[in-house]
């Protein structure tokens, strides 16, 4: 088991510039976003662990002690960018790698080992976290057909009026075949409005090819906030405080 955690943005929602530090360095109940994703992912080996780094990088080299592996992502050109940057540190591994974010602190330990668990399980190619929110953030909305297989995403502003109504919804962290990853992330377009490289087109391509695709679904949880604003922000850590006590 290895993993890949996001970590290269500014986050400039955040006004973190202002703060003169990366993204995943800002504090939520006293302690980096991203170490609260490490944390998470304990039960992986710290040097299986790949730490992808940008704005402000060796603010991060600093503060994160252990063998964990770092690269650089000089150019922010999407999550699929971000993942393809690191395909030489696992050019000797064939298994399942776990992609997170490092702005994402409140997902828990048994929510990725059970993705590891199902993956496994199932011989799958992808395993994409999935969640069911009674009142759900604008995310990417799972479309599944009628044998309740997923058949795809479709992104919030993209949605019908019928498809927002859709309660289950794509959170972006996935469990990959590695060799199948790295192959199609050099495959990746980025005819988009953002010109970016999107990791949300490789579960479309898993499916395209006649790959084994699965779920894992967490229900009524805040595990899938991220922080990209002041707001989101206060709420972790309004959350992390619930939680410590």
């Amino acid at each position: 088991m290895k993993a890949i955690v996001l970590g290269a943005g500014k986050g400039t929602r955040l006004q973190s510039e202002k703060y003169n530090m990366p993204k995943v360095l800002r504090k939520a109940h006293g302690k980096p976003l991203i170490e609260y994703v490490l944390d998470a992912l304990s039960f992986i080996e710290e040097e299986d662990t790949t730490i992808v780094v940008g704005y402000k990088k060796e603010m991060v080299y600093e503060e994160i002690k252990g063998d964990y592996k770092f690269v650089s992502q000089d150019e922010q050109l999407g999550t699929g960018h971000a993942v393809l940057v690191t395909e030489d540190t696992f050019k000797d591994y064939d298994g399942p790698i776990l992609v997170a974010y490092g702005d994402m602190p409140l997902y828990k330990k048994s929510t990725y080992e059970k993705m590891f668990e199902i993956h496994e399980k199932e011989n799958a190619t992808c395993t994409v976290l999935t969640a069911v929110i009674d009142d759900p953030p604008a995310y990417g909305r799972i479309i599944r057909d009628e044998n309740g297989q997923m058949e795809g995403v479709v992104e919030a502003k993209d949605c019908t009026k019928e498809q927002l109504a859709i309660k289950e919804l794509n959170v972006g962290v996935y469990v990959f075949d590695s060799k199948f990853l790295f192959e199609n992330l050099k495959l990746l377009k980025n005819d988009n409005i953002q010109k970016e490289y999107y990791l949300t087109d490789i579960p479309k391509m898993v499916m395209e090819k006649g790959e084994k695709l699965v779920t894992h679904t967490i229900y009524n949880t805040n595990e899938v906030y991220g922080v990209n604003t002041v707001e989101e922000l206060e709420f972790c850590e309004k959350v992390l405080q619930e939680e410590a006590n």
